[in-house]
């Protein structure tokens, strides 16, 4: 018989207020890929922390070819043969991709490992620029530098937290090929995901948690979707119902909007176009790094170097406005950088709330208004019940929350306040099934109170339900509109490499 690669007995962790992890065991194989599913908060991301050495258990013990070993921090389980992709990313932001991935991982030179970056990211099919400065990326691509780094390690254990969370079908189906090659090479997979259909292609074994305890095991690869929910939440997620849109007045329209790069790592924005209208949801597809971010922070208010009468809002010319300019005409957002953009991490939730409300300061206008603490606090807890948040309450710090949890609060906060126009980038990045099913109810409900909805996704699935028309955006450049009834899957995928000038062109001669 082989030893196991990994063996847990007995894993507990507790938390002030809330166990994390509870008498938890799992077995995982050579050469097995294993997920460990469940809801946010269910305790797989301190699981796996715990066993790359990031926390310290409080009971329990893991054994490792079938010799008991203490991982005593992350240097520990690298030297173990043990690497760990983060669901929050673990780089340095001043720092260039190269030099983040050198730190702590090799002896060899800046050069050399530059050059077997740019090895893997070919081999792989992972477009990373070792040169570029960490700040500069967007989600997406930072996530690709997290799994080259990890790679790199020829690891004999790789932890994958939501490792396609903001990759596009493609680079998910590129990297799956990675994963199976690995595993047929004897690498063990332990792999946490809310996509079920991925856990039931890829693994071949599952651990189940709910609330800090292993509720299940089984193969994934014979059971169903709802088997699964089922498993992991105690039911199915709900169904969207979808009605047709009852269109209103023009909520945004931008006009050849053509911003140049601020950094030379990132996109011109070239005649973006586009316009939406109240009562309905409008989806932008395409590859990370394509221009999104530029875009986001130029209807934001973030960057206001837009051209007179290039956005505007409801007739309201807002390309000058700051971002409190344009909230007060009803624009919410929410970024695809949920710690430290969506919340200041140390903050509590209800502080957290006065980011982008107001409401719960006497005289806000003065600068010496005064917080109301008890309503602050009100306000955050029902939100906390309304969106279902685990968290330890209103007083709770930002960073305490699971990734799925911080991000059902900050849709929520943004949802909360009713705006008339709502921008929202990755909206379920990382969120267990039954909470993605709430928040885009959520966000189909605002559509049909006549809020006008752009959501940016790099989740085609999610964009297919949601959306009533889609865009795709590449290399700075917006496409047509197309009604969700013609998109498939295919016609996207085309487009989001920028052809669709080409297909316009063969329709034309047709």
């Amino acid at each position: 018989m082989t030893s196991p690669r990994l063996q847990l007995s007995g894993i507990t962790k507790r938390y002030p207020g809330v166990v994390a992890n509870s008498d938890v065991s799992l077995t995982l194989m050579p050469g097995e890929t294993h997920a460990v599913l469940g809801e946010n908060g269910a305790g797989k991301s301190t699981l796996m922390k715990i066993i790359y050495g990031s926390v310290k258990p409080d009971a329990g013990h893991m054994m490792q070819n079938g010799q008991l070993v203490h991982i005593r921090n992350p240097k520990d389980a690298r030297a173990n043969g043990i690497s760990m992709v983060f669901q929050h990313f673990n780089l340095f932001d001043t720092m260039t991709v190269a030099e983040n991935v050198w730190l702590g991982l090799t002896r060899d030179s800046l050069e050399q490992v530059t050059a077997s970056i740019v090895g893997k990211a070919n081999e792989y099919g992972l477009d990373v620029d070792p040169e570029r400065p960490v700040h500069t990326l967007s989600v997406g691509e930072m996530q690709r530098v997290e799994i080259i780094r990890a790679l790199l390690t020829r690891p004999e254990v790789l932890i994958l937290d939501e490792p396609t969370s903001v990759l596009t079908p493609q680079a998910v189906d590129k990297l799956f090929v990675v994963l199976k090659k690995l595993a047929s090479e004897g690498c063990s997979i332990l792999y946490i995901s809310h996509k079920l259909h991925e856990i039931r292609e890829l693994c071949n074994a599952c651990t189940v948690l709910r609330g800090g305890k292993v509720t299940g095991v089984c193969d994934p690869s014979q059971e169903s979707n709802a088997s699964l929910s089922r498993m992991m939440i105690g039911a199915e997620p709900p169904l969207l119902t979808r009605h047709e849109p009852k269109l209103g007045a023009s909520v945004l329209k931008v006009q050849d909007l053509s911003l140049a790069r601020e950094d030379q790592f990132g996109v011109d924005l070239q005649g973006i176009t586009l316009e939406l209208r109240a009562g309905e949801v409008v989806g932008i597809a395409g590859v990370s790094g394509n221009g999104q971010k530029e875009l986001l922070y130029a209807l934001s208010g973030e960057d206001t170097r837009s051209g007179a009468g290039a956005i505007r809002m409801g007739g309201v010319d807002v390309s000058a406005l700051h971002p409190g300019g344009r909230r007060k005409l009803g624009l919410h957002f929410v970024p695809e950088e949920r710690l430290g953009r969506g919340a200041v991490p140390t903050l509590s939730l209800a502080h957290n709330l006065l980011l982008t409300r107001n409401e719960s300061i006497s005289h806000p206008g003065f600068a010496g208004g005064w917080i109301r603490v008890g309503q602050l606090e009100a306000h955050a807890a029902d939100i906390i019940r309304r969106f279902n948040v685990k968290a330890g309450g209103p007083r709770a710090a930002a960073r305490s929350l699971s990734g799925g949890n911080l991000q059902k609060f900050l849709v929520g906060r943004e949802i909360d306040a009713n705006p008339t126009l709502f921008i929202v980038s990755q909206p379920t990045w990382g969120v267990d099934v039954g909470a993605a099913a709430q928040i885009r109810g959520e966000i189909l409900a605002l559509r049909d109170a006549g809020c006008a909805v752009l959501v940016v996704s790099e989740e085609l699935e999610e964009l297919f339900e949601v959306s009533d028309r889609l865009y795709v955006i590449a290399q700075g450049r917006l496409s047509p509109s197309m009604p969700i009834a013609q998109a498939t899957v295919e016609r996207i995928g085309e487009w989001m490499s920028g052809l669709w000038d080409q297909e316009e062109v063969a329709h034309a001669q047709a």
